[in-house]
């Protein structure tokens, strides 16, 4: 698993073969998110425009927004507002402005209701407003605030004196006295735009000219996130962190999954693998308790990173795994022999699969089955038995492990002679009328050679 690539099917396994703990755990996820919305309270939201007639340039409105959002802008509305217990400190983490197209800035607010959220936006729409004609119109420099006014009085002087000039010179139609009042003429319409662009240009008319685009719209909903919000992205959450924990944890596992890994690590040959169904998952000793019964209950114990193996279709088909086992075994041993059958302790799916394998067996081999606590392996003395056959199940043992069951089983004088695989497979659906079908099936002799097919 570990140097595999994670494919959908992959998780298409996971999904459904751990789908009551991932079901339980989005359910856990989706509470979280219910508790997080009640310790947050709901929040509304909506905003106002404010128009900046004219040319600005894009540094000029950053600066207004961030007027519009300032600690002075946010005090004022606040102490219109008059809210109880609320102060401008209060609501500096609830407003904001921003420049959008046209020369506009979006002034919003959040609140606890619609109705203050409404109310909010439009004080301070309204102060920014105020506070922006008052800063852009005020001045420390009473020298400075007296140039603008000093130099208009200045041009209507020097236009008046122009005109003087103008009706003072040679009324004739000489050239030279057209050429004086003409170049006179275009003297004071110079001043007089002079003029104009300098009212235009006036910082206080410009600060003037700040206009609210209407009043704020009441909201309607929720401010995201809401609480739907939270509790789906508390399930989607929670269930995405179990499947990438699943996962993570599946590729940091180096347990042997597959027939030849596990037939390396007892140092012996496959000879197949044989399913049971109806089978429940391996429980090791000691899984009992609540919390073992709880784990068993959502299927935590499941092994879901082991593909199922391919199920025999009905008993006949089962039946014949079996005794292809047995005839593979008969291949690989000179004589009838007895054989001692080693089954880890607390391996349920395997017990029951070296118990029918026995049955199967009947006298060529015979065999007798075993149980061996995997963490300490006591392999009895042979009775009589010259080998040992090892069923188990696919990923429930590390390499040591096995490793160390071969060696118990070779400290007891026997010798592994093959392993056999078992699997748990869906039970065949209950027949309640009708002949069974076992009964339809006749009982195939262990000594016909059915050697054909994989088991």
């Amino acid at each position: 698993m570990s140097d595999d690539t994670i494919r959908l099917v992959m998780i298409g396994r996971l999904i459904r073969r751990r789908r009551r703990l991932l079901t339980v755990l989005a359910v856990l996820g989706a509470l979280v998110g219910h508790g997080t919305s009640l310790v947050f309270p709901p929040r509304y939201t909506t905003s106002a425009s404010v128009l900046l007639p004219g040319a600005w340039q894009e540094r000029e409105l950053l600066t207004q927004a961030e007027i519009a959002a300032s600690s002075v802008v946010v005090d004022r509305a606040a102490a219109e507002l008059d809210w109880d217990g609320v102060e401008g400190s209060d609501l500096r983490d609830r407003v904001a402005a921003r420049v959008t197209d046209g020369n506009i800035i979006e002034v919003s607010g959040i609140a606890d209701t619609p109705e203050r959220a409404q109310q909010l936006t439009d004080r301070m729409a309204e102060q920014f407003v105020t506070y922006a004609a008052r800063v852009v119109g005020d001045t420390t420099d009473p020298e400075a605030a007296a140039r603008p006014e000093q130099l208009r009085q200045l041009v209507l002087r020097t236009s008046r004196r122009i005109t003087e000039l103008a009706d003072a010179a040679d009324p004739g139609q000489t050239v030279e006295s057209v050429q004086t009042r003409t170049e006179l003429a275009k003297l004071r319409t110079a001043l007089q735009e002079a003029v104009t662009k300098l009212d235009q240009a006036d910082p206080a008319a410009a600060g003037a000219g700040l206009v609210v685009m209407g009043p704020a719209a009441r909201p309607d909903g929720e401010a995201p996130p809401t609480r739907p919000q939270l509790v789906a992205a508390g399930a989607l959450l929670f269930f995405l962190l179990a499947v990438v924990g699943h996962l993570t944890a599946a590729r940091r596992n180096r347990r042997p999954r597959t027939g030849p890994e596990i037939a390396a690590a007892l140092r012996s040959t496959p000879l197949g693998t044989v399913d049971v169904p109806g089978g429940r998952p391996a429980h090791r000793p000691g899984d009992h308790g609540p919390w073992a019964r709880v784990s068993r209950l959502l299927g935590a114990g499941t092994r879901w990173d082991v593909p199922l193996p391919r199920a025999s279709g009905d008993e006949a088909g089962r039946q014949l795994r079996y005794r292809r086992v047995c005839a593979r075994l008969r291949d690989r041993l000179p004589a009838p022999r007895r054989l001692l059958v080693v089954v880890p302790d607390g391996d349920g799916i395997a017990l029951r699969a070296a118990e029918r394998l026995a049955d199967v067996a009947g006298n060529d081999p015979r065999l007798r089955v075993v149980q061996v606590p995997v963490p300490r392996p006591m392999v009895p003395d042979h009775g009589g038995e010259s080998g040992a056959l090892v069923v188990l199940g696919a990923g429930d043992w590390t390499s040591e492990e096995l490793t160390g069951l071969a060696e118990a089983c070779a400290d007891a004088g026997h010798e592994v002679v093959g392993v056999v695989l078992a699997g748990p497979v869906p039970a065949p659906p209950a027949r309640t009328t009708g002949r069974p079908r076992d009964a339809a099936v006749p009982t195939l002799a262990v000594g016909d050679s059915a050697t054909g097919g994989s088991a």
